[in-house]
């Protein structure tokens, strides 16, 4: 039986992701291994990120979190240089980097390493 999450991202430049991490969202590493990082954000959550030369390729959405104050999130991540994504489909639009949805609010950046990264607001 399954019990718990644990997202894997993929890293270029593992050192370079440490840095991005630390210096952009204000996250340390709780263990090192062989290759990759670990991470526990908050309570049950866990995210690792890996070296490997696949890193960057994929275009979807690959870890997100919640939040209560997406706008405030977004203030203090910009004040750290992230840059947010802007989008202009058929299927989506954002304004200011926000997509405006029935439910749900949300804004996508990339990391260091090209994944996507998601952050929302239920509404």
């Amino acid at each position: 039986m399954m019990k718990a999450l644990h997202t894997v991202l993929p890293a270029a430049d593992l050192d370079r992701a440490r840095t991005f991490y630390h210096d952009k969202l204000g996250l340390d590493p709780d263990e090192t291994r062989e290759g990759s990082l670990v991470f526990h954000p908050a309570p049950g959550a866990e995210f690792e990120i890996y070296e490997t030369p696949n890193a960057g390729t994929a275009q979807n959405t690959q870890m997100g979190w919640m939040t209560d104050d997406l706008d405030g999130e977004m203030a203090v991540m910009r004040s750290h240089g992230i840059v947010f994504e802007e989008y202009d489909t058929p299927d989506m639009k954002t304004v200011n980097g926000v997509l405006e949805g029935k439910d749900l609010r949300a804004a996508w950046f990339r990391d260091s390493e090209g994944n996507f990264l998601c952050v929302s607001q239920r509404i």
